[in-house]
């Protein structure tokens, strides 16, 4: 087995700090405010599992910071770039931006993922629902405006009311839809070393979420496979609410309350990255035994974190509101005990790293 070295000691800047691959077993949680060099440093964390494990990794990367996962940086060493480079890495891009299209089909949607996307309730609306319930089309040669006409032209009123709520929501013309063509889960199902969904570019609020429920359904749906992938979500608190407001955000909740509680004997096993930990649903956030820790000032959130990590020693938690960029703190299975560390350099470029101020030369 071979430690995933990920920076040296602040103590002892001549030792390396290394975690274990193979506790990356167990849901993680990665915490730091903005500026604290949270999604920099994670990157070089799922280096290293590329570099050293066989474990695929899955990001749903919200702010395309890790679609250059593939590309080495300048002064990166060469063995390390051309292992990187030659491994089955895939990125899947929203809204039409270069690279190969987020797409995933509505069909496979879980008949209430299909209803909250409608907003249809199956007591409220009942009959639209049933309609929904025994619904079938031709994933090949998907024609809305054929739909619609179809439809309509059944004088259901029930059909006809459908017909109404989706042009009415528009949700026909999401930029999500494979409309016959490929969908990401079916890349995801064989399982490269990374599959990154960039999920920033949809015009939809609802379109990222849909695209994150119809993955994640169909992976707990295989879960009997027991084929192991490592959930990465960055900026968490988009999927996974403590108060989700509408029926999609709860569909999503739903789903990663139960791939936390149930998952890990599966092989799903999530890595949670935000700012606050007040901002990730409690069974979920209750559900991670690593812990990564980088600065977080909030006395609301170190409380939080102190009262969940129980493991961890409160004052090593309360240290994180001194820390100065790319530092942390590493507890958990995946480390032999509570370890402050300086986290190393990136192999391979940060696509989303922070815009600099113009100033007069």
């Amino acid at each position: 087995m071979i430690p995933l070295t990920i920076g040296v000691k602040v103590a002892d800047p001549a030792t390396p700090a290394q975690l274990d691959p193979r506790r990356f077993n167990r849901h993680t949680f990665w915490c730091g405010q903005s500026g604290s060099g949270k999604t920099y440093a994670l990157g070089v964390v799922l280096e290293q599992l590329l570099l050293h494990t066989e474990l695929p990794i899955l990001v749903f990367d919200p702010n395309a910071d890790y679609v250059r996962l593939k590309e080495a940086r300048a002064g990166a060493a060469a063995e390390h770039a051309a292992h990187i480079s030659g491994r089955d890495i895939r990125v899947f891009r929203s809204g039409g931006a270069d690279g190969d299209p987020l797409h995933v089909r509505y069909l496979d949607l879980s008949p209430a993922a299909k209803a909250a996307v409608l907003q249809i309730d199956p007591i409220a609306d009942a009959e639209e629902y049933n309609v929904l319930l025994h619904w079938n089309t031709d994933t090949t040669e998907f024609d809305a405006a054929k739909l619609l006409a179809d439809l309509r032209a059944s004088g259901d009123p029930a059909r006809i009311r459908l017909a109404n709520r989706m042009e009415n929501l528009q949700v026909l013309e999401w930029h999500l839809w494979s409309r016959g063509a490929g969908s990401v889960v079916d890349a995801i199902e064989e399982r490269p070393m990374a599959t990154v969904l960039d999920l920033g570019g949809f015009d939809h609020p609802a379109e990222p979420k849909v695209a994150a429920l119809a993955v994640l359904e169909q992976l707990w749906a295989r879960r009997e496979s027991r084929r192991p992938v490592l959930i990465v979500i960055d900026e968490a608190h988009n999927l996974c609410s403590p108060e989700p407001r509408t029926a999609v955000e709860r569909a999503l909740t739903e789903q990663l309350v139960q791939i936390a509680a149930e998952g890990r004997k599966f092989g799903l096993w999530l890595l949670l990255s935000t700012q606050r930990p007040t901002k990730i649903h409690p069974n979920v956030l209750s559900q991670c035994d690593n812990l990564g820790l980088m600065r977080v000032n909030a006395p609301r959130d170190i409380a939080e974190l102190a009262e969940v990590f129980g493991f961890v020693p409160e004052e090593d938690i309360r240290q994180a509101q001194g820390f100065a960029q790319g530092q942390a703190l590493f507890a958990g299975g995946f480390i032999s005990e509570p370890t402050f560390v300086q986290m190393g350099e990136r192999l391979t470029h940060e696509a989303g790293s922070d815009v600099r101020v113009p100033l007069r030369s």
